[in-house]
């Protein structure tokens, strides 16, 4: 063999491992993206789409390996809160949920494309316990957050890397309207651990 010819081999092979691997991280984000899914269609009441729920996840995940992620931020950056209209997300959704019928899966998708493709950035909107003049907070509202794939927090929050559970869960507690008993009545769905690993999967693959 020539030298020219080995480099090829050497090359051929790295390149053949990087899609080994880039294959088994994309299947393990899949399995997230299904508990998360899960979990979702639950706490809404709906049966369980076990084969849809797979097909959405591995679409997703063509999705993300298609587009990439956004750029992990350079260390002391604090980045900036994202967004996404309508038109861009729409055709993203599409293309998750083509060939499913579960109607809660097209919200599902449309949080999850969010979740996956919004930049990265440090402070927090504070959105999880801004008040109305009454003293109520909407994103603790049970019902609100059984609608929301996230919980209390936003899909893109950097609470869910900045934190472990435990220390979340009585940060969060500490900040609840009702008190730190009323967060944990509503367990998952306030805070769903399912979600932490999706976006520990996102900040760690961004960094891959």
């Amino acid at each position: 063999m020539t030298i020219s010819g080995a480099r090829g081999a050497v090359d051929n092979a790295a390149g053949l491992r990087r899609a080994a691997s880039m294959d088994a991280s994309l299947g393990e984000f899949g399995r997230r993206v299904q508990a998360v899914a899960e979990r979702f269609l639950a706490q809404n009441g709906r049966p369980a789409a076990p084969d849809e729920v797979a097909q959405l996840g591995r679409q997703l995940a063509a999705l993300v390996a298609e587009r990439g992620l956004p750029r992990p931020l350079a260390p002391g950056e604090t980045g900036a809160p994202g967004g996404m209209t309508e038109a861009e997300c729409a055709p993203l959704v599409g293309r998750v949920t083509a060939g499913t019928t579960e109607p809660l899966l097209a919200e599902l998708a449309r949080q999850l494309v969010k979740a996956c493709f919004y930049p990265e950035f440090t402070v927090c909107r504070d959105s999880y316990r801004e008040r109305a003049r009454d003293g109520s907070c909407r994103r603790q509202e049970l019902a609100r957050a059984r609608g929301r794939v996230s919980g209390t927090h936003c899909v893109d929050c950097p609470h869910w890397v900045r934190f472990e559970p435990a220390a979340h869960a009585a940060w969060l507690g500490a900040q609840w309207v009702d008190g730190p008993a009323a967060l944990a009545a509503g367990g998952e769905v306030y805070l769903p651990e399912d979600f932490r690993a999706l976006r520990h999967w996102l900040h760690a693959a961004a960094r891959a």
